[in-house]
């Protein structure tokens, strides 16, 4: 920080008042020595000596009364720096005194310098806050814009919703008038309803006695259903014994065979075995695996009690391979699957099973064993099913 300081600086008066006194006396002889030079020059000059002698007699007194002027000169100046000497050394308590209230009033202006940068740090500050302010009054105001699309898109809606419901009110005021007049033609039924209801309480009342006597015969024909069904329970367990007789007798004479299987309540054979593909034609592999099946029914024939009224069902499913076109045999798997059923059926008729005994059927590709998704699944699916059951 600049900083004044009158009290420290050097006096430098004096030493100027010498070196005045010192340059006058310098000039003073310079002068002598020109005037003797130039005389010295004028008087060895034969022709002018005597007017030069004469000019510089003029000359000197003039250069004498230059130099007595040019003294007092000196010694008016020499008064004048002394006495402007002795007003400086006694205005210089003054200066002093001036100088220490320059001090003062540059350590004030140095304090007023500190309060205002303090005061500008703090501005600084505030402008800052201000700033980030302003950026959140920004975004304050970005989201607000936000929101004001947002309120105008809920208010299209909600007039569009308006509309809506006013055309439903419209609607339904239409129904209601449309409901008023179907109440007025329902009330018209309700009455010829009514005279129809009393009509049938009469008939009720005559139907109750009849009812009373129906359930008499009713009690007795319960009676009657019980004891049939007992038998018939008694005749399926019967039944179930032969079944698991007859599947036990089967797997026994056909031995360890992978084209017949059991599943459950009946035999798989596959037709593979029994059929070429697209024929119903028995092959002579498939007539052997009938004949030993046949002499297991037929020995059945003869432990199952006559008044058992039993079957054997012979059903013939396909896969979903489509029949080829122009084939005059049949037009689809169902009529193929039948034929090979009635097939397997005669050949076993022809091995002596009563055909009474036996009931072919044909189910297509409906009931498939597998997917019909890889060859060794569509090879599943073409099967004969025997089964044992009752009619």
């Amino acid at each position: 920080m600049f900083r004044l300081n009158f009290r420290n600086k050097p006096n430098t008066w004096p030493a100027f008042v010498d070196l005045f006194s010192n340059l006058v006396i310098i000039l003073i002889f310079l002068l002598i020595v020109f005037v003797f030079l130039w005389t010295t020059t004028s008087v060895f000059n034969k022709k002018a000596g005597v007017q030069t002698i004469a000019d510089l007699k003029k000359i000197n007194a003039s250069q004498v009364a230059q130099i007595n002027q040019m003294t007092a000169d000196n010694e008016e100046a020499m008064r004048l720096l002394i006495q402007a000497r002795a007003e400086l050394l006694s205005n210089q308590d003054e200066i002093d005194s001036q100088n220490l209230s320059m001090i003062d009033i540059i350590n004030a202006y140095e304090n007023e310098v500190s309060k205002v940068k303090a005061s500008d740090d703090a501005a600084q500050r505030e402008v800052a806050a201000l700033r980030e302010q302003l950026a959140q009054a920004n975004a304050i105001k970005d989201q607000l814009a936000e929101l004001e699309k947002q309120r105008r898109e809920l208010q299209d809606q909600m007039q569009k919703q308006v509309n809506v419901q006013q055309e439903l009110i419209g609607l339904q005021e239409s129904e209601m008038n449309s409901q008023a007049a179907k109440l007025s033609a329902l009330e018209s039924e309700m009455a010829k309803y009514t005279a129809e209801l009393e009509r049938l309480n009469a008939a009720l009342g005559a139907a109750d006695s009849e009812l009373l006597a129906q359930q008499a015969k009713y009690i007795e024909m319960s009676n009657n259903l019980n004891k049939a069904l007992a038998d018939k329970v008694a005749e399926l367990q019967d039944m179930r014994e032969y079944q698991s007789e007859f599947y036990r007798a089967v797997k026994i004479a056909l031995g360890n065979t992978e084209s017949v299987t059991a599943d459950g309540d009946r035999f798989i054979v596959q037709s593979d075995i029994l059929f070429k593909t697209g024929s119903y034609r028995l092959s002579d592999a498939g007539k052997k695996q009938l004949k030993i099946i046949s002499n297991v029914i037929k020995e059945m024939e003869t432990k199952i009690p006559s008044e058992i009224e039993w079957i054997i069902r012979v059903d013939g499913h396909t896969d979903n391979k489509p029949v080829v076109p122009g084939n005059r045999a049949y037009s689809n798997n169902m009529e193929l699957s039948l034929l090979r059923a009635t097939a397997v059926v005669n050949e076993l008729v022809h091995d002596g099973v009563a055909r009474k005994r036996l009931v072919p059927s044909g189910f297509g590709d409906m009931y498939p064993f597998a997917p019909n998704t890889t060859k060794e699944n569509m090879q599943k699916n073409r099967r004969i099913e025997l089964k044992l059951t009752n009619k």
